[in-house]
């Protein structure tokens, strides 16, 4: 028996040293199999949190945009004129209020939006200042968002790194919008804040629904001038070729193409004796005329938004007068009035980035 267990022992004895020499290393260690399984679980769970660690390049573009565009003296300028012009529409309208509140009034029950709408003293209204001014914070925010970045030979060393073309300007065009929204939001936010303190009653659920949605129009518009900066930037080599164009754009539509109209109406206007189906057809083209510029389709909206009483935009006949109930629309039927002009709205937002993107990925970037 002694012999039997001697010989099992040193069977053992070369089959541990076989296995042993089967997972010898080159280098001088011997590496079992489970220590190679915990081995090969410990790189896996450090590959998976490196590469949760590693932020996407989208994100790093966007926050570095952000931050360049808070520590900029040209917003700081942009907010701060926006702020007075928005703080001298609210003296104006909380001076003026008990006027613009009238007990036969249709729209009594919304009162706290004529906060938004009214007027006085020379000072217009807070949407007033909003159409003038938006777009100069829009193109301010995107006329050299591209070409600068040429010129000092920042864009080449940018995309040699792996980024991707339609991630860099994607990630400029939603930093600058991020900006525009929490600005304007901030501002309206305000707006509310002191017009409950003043007043001293809250604003119903409808009004807050109406005051969100005008919020939202109003970032439509503004980006839409954002896009038509960013495609100028693309175009143009210099900064400051893009924004003479786009100031140029941006006067055309609010002084030149009123006045082109004008022009148009008197000399298409219909006689006295026509019939009153060829006045509506010619009423409804100076309309459709005016609402090629972007500050009537965004008056046209906000208007309708922020004063219910509006049941139409457009010419109506006697018959359709007659008949009518004096009331105020519901936030749906408003919704249904202006819904054409928002979606106008945000198609030519979508087709000047489009544009502007278009331009970018085929055109050629080198290194100075």
């Amino acid at each position: 028996m002694t012999s039997i267990n001697g010989i099992l022992k040193k069977g053992k004895k070369m089959k541990l040293l076989s296995q042993a020499r089967t997972y010898f290393s080159p280098s001088g260690t011997i590496a079992l199999p489970w220590v190679q399984e915990k081995t090969t679980t410990k790189r896996t769970v450090a590959k998976r949190e490196t590469k949760q660690s590693i932020p996407s390049p989208f994100w790093v573009i966007v926050q570095k945009e952000i931050a360049d565009h808070i520590h900029s003296w040209r917003l700081i300028i942009l907010v701060a004129i926006l702020t007075l012009a928005c703080a001298g529409s609210l003296i104006t309208a909380l001076m003026h209020f008990k006027d613009a509140v009238k007990p036969t009034d249709p729209d009594d029950a919304f009162f706290f939006l004529k906060l938004f709408t009214a007027s006085g003293n020379g000072l217009p209204s807070f949407i007033v200042f909003i159409s003038f001014l938006g777009p100069l914070l829009g193109i301010g925010l995107g006329f050299d968002a591209i070409n600068s970045e040429q010129n000092r030979g920042t864009l080449a060393r940018t995309l040699a790194q792996p980024i991707y073309r339609d991630e860099w300007i994607n990630a400029k065009f939603l930093a600058s919008l991020l900006v525009v929204a929490v600005l304007i939001a901030s501002l309206t936010v305000l707006f509310l804040g002191v017009g409950i303190l003043k007043i001293g009653i809250p604003p119903t659920v409808e009004e807050v629904m109406r005051i969100g949605i005008f919020t939202f129009v109003s970032i439509c518009y503004i980006g839409f001038w954002l896009n038509l900066s960013l495609l100028f930037s693309v175009k143009f080599r210099q900064a400051a070729t893009s924004a003479l164009a786009c100031i140029a754009v941006w006067l055309f539509f609010t002084v030149f193409y009123g006045i082109i109209v004008n022009l148009i109406a008197n000399a298409l206007a219909p006689s006295e004796f026509a019939h009153p189906q060829q006045i509506i057809r010619y009423q409804e083209f100076i309309l459709n005329l005016l609402r090629v510029m972007p500050s009537q389709l965004y008056s046209d909206a906000t208007t309708t938004l922020l004063m219910p009483n509006v049941r139409s935009l457009g010419p109506l006949t006697q018959e359709q007068i007659i008949g009518t109930i004096p009331s105020p629309l519901p936030l749906g039927q408003s919704l249904l009035l202006v819904w054409a002009q928002v979606t106008c709205l945000i198609a030519a937002t979508v087709v000047c980035f489009g544009l502007a993107y278009y331009s970018f990925m085929r055109r050629e970037v080198r290194s100075r």
